[in-house]
């Protein structure tokens, strides 16, 4: 195998500078001497210390980095500011026992922060309510009318989940009637709502620095904060403390479906969650993983393709709280329900999201081709619910980024998306507070938005001003490899060695890896309507097979390469994969050129 730190590395990866799908392949820099000595150190295969090394893993974090552990990596939860205010006032809510509300988001962080805070509550004595806004009807967070509704059914003690921090109106609702605690991830400008507590990494003036950490990432935190402070006032003196390792599984899945970077804190989350939900005790997932026919033991990939969009999908064109309902079930029998309800609905999704994808991609490329920096394009009744997916759809296609609304009434609402580098969050705030927008705000890779239909021409100047240099940007994002390999080389060792670094995701991209020469014996379509493209190669000189696939290829370049077959350069992930008691490796291909 030859890896990039062994090869010049000032040219593109085998002269490929416009792939199959547009993209330039370029290496992934790395100090070898540095790989070769945690590979020493550590006692590992030189590959995985090549492979820490090109993530800027050093030797002294190699060991938490591949054995994530939060005894090594938890922080003190003090350190977030207002956290200590925030985990007296629920210790006063439990030893009260009061009523309490959650109020949250109705994405999968939404859900998993909100069932986090609802089930531990619950379990530790508080009459606990919850209440996810209706996407279309009353928008993003707490509004003036649902806060008021909480403190008349009772509510003393209101806490917002992945939402709040920017509420100072709505949650002025609640003066007099009710205390309010924010759990919150998203950024934070100007004054902020004047509440009992207000918990969030993002804050100006947090100096955590977690401000990586998702919404369930934060409630997690708050409930150990919450734990130590019942436990310091004698709440548990003769009765057992709950074990809050078992939320873990809800972190994991909120912290992979909101795109947070898979390192230091996040990946110790992730990875025991990972471990909890394997064992599916969780009557919801366990639903959920039986209707997504996910049999292996669960993987970041399970979370974010498999379990998040069914999740997701409920907020986005359903009931608005179904996901989180699903998450606190205990009855199996109705998880099950609830898991095939919702199931169904993400496949209306998809059909809604095809109605509305084809479109905005015509539009976009028209953008694309008058060189906006920005792509903003709109269309009359345009589900709101899917925006998002196909502004990031439209991301991935022209690597720019990328703002979708649906139209109604004059009014635009919208979801955008961003590629690495591009702060679309600072700039949808900005042209809120210059009067262009009615609603937005978002973080540096996602934003929400409205805007008057008439001023979508201001709006678009404004953002392409603002984000001027992604103008620079090439047409297509570049592929990053780590190395080059033979079809012989790629072997189930030398796969399960790389499975070392998962999870992968944002943050811990998993290892792409070309097979040089790679010749296409047999390929054929397989899935549902033929999407995918399964095939099987051989080395120039023959030898053994190696199977391959290529998902979401329908009829595009990539799928036309492979299916006409010949000799390739195949770039893609390498993997073991299991059947039938016996591993074998594969390839997942995502991309592919011609053999100069």
């Amino acid at each position: 195998m030859s890896l990039a730190a062994e090869l010049d590395t000032d040219g593109p990866v085998l002269g490929v500078a416009r792939s199959a799908t547009g993209r330039r392949w370029i290496w992934r820099g790395a100090e070898p001497r540095i790989g070769l000595g945690i590979a020493q150190r550590l006692g590992l295969p030189e590959i995985v210390g090549r492979l820490l090394a090109a993530r800027g893993v050093g030797i002294e974090d190699a060991p938490h980095f591949l054995e994530p552990t939060l005894r090594a990596l938890l922080p003190d939860p003090s350190c977030l500011r207002d956290m200590d205010r925030a985990a007296a006032r629920l210790a006063d809510a439990v030893q009260r026992q009061e009523a309490v509300a959650v109020f949250g988001d109705y994405d999968v962080d939404g859900a998993c922060a909100g069932a986090l805070m609802v089930r531990l509550l619950r379990e530790l004595g508080c009459r606990v309510a919850h209440y996810v806004p209706d996407r279309i009807n009353e928008g993003y967070g707490p509004n003036p009318a649902a806060i008021r509704t909480l403190c008349e059914r009772g509510a003393t003690l209101i806490v917002t989940v992945d939402c709040g921090i920017a509420a100072v109106e709505a949650l002025a609702a609640a003066e007099g009637r009710a205390e309010v605690v924010i759990l919150d991830h998203h950024k934070a400008e100007g004054a902020l709502p004047a509440v009992h507590a207000a918990v969030n990494p993002n804050r100006l003036d947090c100096t955590s620095g977690l401000k990586h950490l998702c919404a369930a990432g934060v409630a997690f935190l708050g409930a150990v904060a919450l734990q130590r402070e019942l436990r310091r006032r004698g709440f548990f003196a003769g009765r057992e403390e709950p074990d809050l390792k078992n939320f873990l599984d809800l972190v994991a899945l909120a912290t992979v479906c909101d795109v947070m970077p898979l390192t230091g804190l996040n990946r110790a989350l992730v990875a025991q969650g990972l471990r909890v939900m394997a064992r599916r005790g969780r009557a919801g997932i366990a639903a959920l993983l039986e209707v997504a026919q996910a049999k292996d033991a669960p993987s970041a990939h399970t979370l974010g393709f498999l379990l998040g969009p069914r999740i997701n999908a409920s907020g986005r064109i359903a009931e608005s709280d179904l996901g989180l309902r699903l998450l606190v079930e205990d009855d199996p029998v109705e998880a099950r329900a609830m898991a095939a309800t919702l199931d169904a609905v993400n496949r209306r999704r998809q059909e809604v999201e095809a109605d509305v994808l084809t479109a905005a991609f015509e539009a976009a490329q028209r953008q694309a081709d008058r060189g906006h920096p920005v792509l903003l394009v709109s269309g009359e009744g345009w589900h709101p619910g899917v925006v998002g997916i196909v502004a990031g759809r439209i991301k991935e296609k022209f690597n720019r980024p990328a703002c979708v609304a649906g139209l109604a009434a004059g009014l635009a609402k919208g979801s955008g998306r961003s590629v690495p580098g591009v702060d679309l969050g600072s700039a949808i705030i900005a042209a809120r507070q210059a009067g262009l927008l009615e609603t937005g705000g978002g973080h540096p890779m996602a934003a929400g938005f409205s805007y008057r239909e008439a001023r979508g021409a201001e709006v678009q100047a404004f953002l392409d001003e603002r984000l001027s240099h992604a103008a620079s940007l090439p047409s297509a994002a570049d592929l990053t490899v780590e190395g080059t390999l033979a079809v012989q080389g790629a072997t189930v060792a030398m796969a399960q060695d790389v499975a070392r670094l998962a999870p992968f995701g944002a943050g811990n991209e998993e290892p792409v890896f070309v097979l040089n020469r790679a010749r296409v014996v047999r390929a054929d379509r397989v899935g549902k309507e033929g999407a995918a493209v399964r095939c099987f190669l051989e080395g120039e000189g023959g030898g053994p097979r190696l199977k391959a696939i290529c998902f979401r290829a329908k009829d595009g370049p990539l799928a036309q390469a492979l299916l006409g077959g010949g000799v390739l350069h195949l770039a893609g992930h390498l993997r073991a994969e299991s059947w039938n008691d016996s591993v074998s490796a594969g390839l997942h291909v995502v991309d592919a050129a011609p053999v100069g």
